[in-house]
């Protein structure tokens, strides 16, 4: 396990896992929304994104958090583990909702606890009937030749992050 991808529905806990695992491996870590996004808002444009992915993938270790489909399948084509972060959606929504008003490592703003965006709430919600049959289909397309975790819950999860650091997972 030398290069990770975390991927899930908005909400879900891939920044918090990634973190998890980054303290347990010393693997670099690199969530996309620091990259695509700064502190006013603006964002960097796909081809941007694309670029800067392509100088992390090609880095000799890394743990990358974040889903941007348009970067996944290059993510994917280049990590030796996928983590997937397939939660229930009122998981999800209630791990959005949570997180407002909260400073997080992850995000370059504070989410306001008196605003919600109803676009990215949709998502949020629409989420497993739209997205994940997409990236379920990534994963079985780039299986082959690398570890695959798919997580039901925050439990499983965490117990996964218990047996790495207990040295129970086997490394590649």
């Amino acid at each position: 396990m030398k290069k990770v991808i975390v991927i899930g529905c908005p909400g879900s806990g891939k920044s918090v896992f990634s973190r998890q695992l980054h303290a347990i491996t010393g693997l670099p870590l690199y969530p996309l929304d620091l990259i695509r996004w700064r502190a006013d808002k603006t964002f960097l444009t796909k081809e941007q994104m694309l670029e800067e992915v392509r100088k992390l993938v090609a880095a000799d270790e890394w743990i990358i958090d974040g889903n941007y489909g348009a970067t996944m399948e290059l993510r994917m084509a280049h990590c030796d583990t996928i983590i997937f972060l397939d939660y229930p959606t009122e998981v999800c929504y209630e791990g959005i909702m949570a997180r407002r008003g909260t400073a997080r490592p992850d995000m370059p703003w504070v989410e306001p606890v008196d605003e919600v965006d109803p676009e990215f709430v949709d998502s949020v919600l629409q989420y497993n009937a739209v997205n994940r049959p997409i990236v379920l289909e990534r994963i079985q397309k780039y299986a082959d030749g690398r570890e695959v975790y798919v997580f039901q819950g925050r439990e499983e999860a965490a117990a996964f992050l218990d047996l790495i650091q207990t040295g129970s997972v086997p490394e590649e």
